[in-house]
């Protein structure tokens, strides 16, 4: 039972932990004194057993106390209310001292001889009315109903089926069977032939609270009938070693079992993220960027590649890798430049844009919560909330930080050897051709011009160097396309997978810590319930 409860207990801790601000505050205030009330009274004299005698006005509680124990111990009034303060009867229990400290019972009695030889370490305390019109005397029976280890309810032959008695305190103790008696005190008014009736009607009603089980018998403090089978079933209840944690072990049942489960929970917490990394790749300029990239890496081809004559205008077109802060060439990208610091020159979200990037996050919130209850589902929009607002610089942060595809390639250099020597070959051809029209005005001979299938050398030089020189620029400009193409796909590739990690972390992350709350209430719950 020890180590059985022990467990429990730390399930009620879990719960108490997993469920804040999940569950309601009155639970989790039941939750919170369940367990201090738990410390606190298997720590306090753990040898006692404290055994609480309620009922309500008129029942006979003090009478069937002083029966007990054989002595005028209780006050006994005509008018109501009968008690007004707890009443601790014991033997040999002035070492009981600290935990009738904690039970907060002031008025006590010790004496010699035990009601039954098994109960050396019994305390019988006398409670006030529970139905009494004293408020504070009220308050006294239900802390107590609370902390006693026992239970003895007293009823008599008129009020045994009061509403009030069972809906209000008896039903609710209905987990409690192991730990309570039920006495019906003064049968000595009903006519012999009744008493078995009425017993017969109590053990119903005791059956719709819950306490089919439960102990009934029948007495009258005035003449002492059932008097001795009360203090045996007293005495059974003082000799059972186990009866505090069975107590407690009632208690988290009772407070379990009303505690409501999370509702339906996923069965894979590794929910799909394809949807809302495409969603966000898209709120974030993924295909922005691509493009860029594919842009960046045309210009920088044609300058490259093109043909020197033209090629050299290229280079006053801004990049588009520049514009946007990211690539090799941009400012602050070299390696000097801290990359947690970097962020891109993308425009901000627009309100249009951190709109969809909100519609997308909650969307993926409530889909991952469907079958929860609200007040988990709260929970999920809760951490949602803060993650839609830390998004866009996350976003933001993990382009900058994606190793994109901006380099150079090998052909280049090939390209533009072939190309300056094209160009070498067309300038060697036309100041060949400029040097023989311009020597003899000058009286100087004419170089001797070769040709070659008639035709002119220089003029060949030229047209080769020419034509070489637009074919190769025309040769570079579809390569450069397809590899431009070819580099988009990898930028967009690569920078979607920097969103898919930034979106499982910010924004999957919680989620699935919140699923896995509610999963771990859900076992601790079963736990507890037992």
């Amino acid at each position: 039972m020890t180590s059985t409860l022990d467990a429990r207990l730390d399930a009620l801790r879990m719960l108490l932990d997993s469920g804040n601000g999940r569950i309601d505050d009155e639970t989790a205030a039941g939750l919170d004194a369940l367990l201090g009330r738990a410390s606190a009274r298997r720590s306090l004299s753990p040898e006692f057993t404290v055994v609480g005698v309620f009922g309500a006005t008129g029942s006979g509680k003090s009478s069937l106390v002083n029966a007990l124990v054989g002595a005028d111990v209780a006050r006994t009034h005509v008018r109501r209310p009968t008690t007004s303060q707890a009443l601790s009867v014991g033997w040999n229990a002035d070492t009981a001292a600290e935990l009738l400290d904690w039970l907060g019972v002031r008025e006590r009695v010790v004496r010699q001889d035990p009601i039954d030889p098994r109960a050396q370490k019994l305390l019988l305390l006398d409670l006030p009315d529970f139905d009494s019109i004293e408020l504070a005397n009220r308050d006294v029976a239900q802390r107590l109903v609370a902390q006693v280890d026992a239970l003895v309810w007293v009823v008599d032959p008129q009020k045994y089926a009061d509403e009030v008695l069972h809906v209000q305190f008896i039903a609710p103790h209905a987990r409690h069977g192991a730990v309570t008696l039920v006495v019906l005190n003064q049968v000595d008014l009903l006519p012999e032939s009744q008493v078995a009736g009425v017993m017969d009607s109590l053990r119903g009603i005791l059956a719709n609270d819950g306490l089919g089980r439960a102990k009934v018998l029948p007495v009258s403090a005035r003449t002492g009938v059932g008097i001795p089978r009360l203090r045996a079933a007293i005495g059974d209840l003082a000799a059972a070693g186990e009866l505090r944690d069975a107590r407690l072990a009632a208690d988290v049942s009772t407070l379990a079992a009303a505690i409501p489960e999370p509702g339906v929970l996923p069965r894979r917490t590794d929910v799909p993220l394809d949807r809302l990394t495409r969603e966000l790749a898209d709120a974030a300029g993924v295909p922005v960027v691509a493009s860029a990239v594919a842009g960046s890496y045309r210009k920088r081809s044609q300058q490259a590649t093109g043909w020197p004559v033209v090629s050299w205008l290229v280079r006053f077109r801004v990049d588009p890798l520049r514009r946007l802060g990211l690539g090799p060439l941009a400012k602050g990208s070299g390696t000097d430049s801290d990359p947690a610091l970097h962020r891109t020159s993308m425009p901000a979200l627009s309100a249009g844009g951190r709109a969809a990037v909100s519609m997308s996050v909650r969307g993926f919130a409530d889909a991952a919560g469907e079958g929860l209850t609200e007040s988990w589902r709260a929970g999920i929009r809760s951490v949602t909330d803060g993650t839609i607002a830390s998004l866009p610089d996350e976003l933001d942060l993990a382009i900058a930080r994606t190793r994109l595809p901006a380099k150079g390639s090998w052909w280049w250099a090939i390209f533009a050897v072939v190309q300056w020597v094209a160009l070498l070959a067309a300038l060697v051809g036309a100041g060949w051709l400029l040097a023989n029209a311009l020597l003899p005005g000058v009286g100087l001979p004419r170089f001797e011009v070769p040709t070659v299938e008639g035709w002119a050398v220089p003029t060949l030089l030229i047209v080769a160097g020419v034509l070489l020189g637009i074919l190769l620029g025309v040769l570079g400009a579809v390569i450069g396309r397809a590899v431009s193409a070819s580099r988009r796909r990898r930028a967009r590739k690569a920078l979607t997978a920097s969103v898919r990690e930034v979106t499982r972390r910010v924004v999957v992350g919680p989620i699935v810590a919140e699923l896995d709350r509610a999963r771990e209430f859900v076992i601790a719950l079963a736990v507890a319930r037992d």
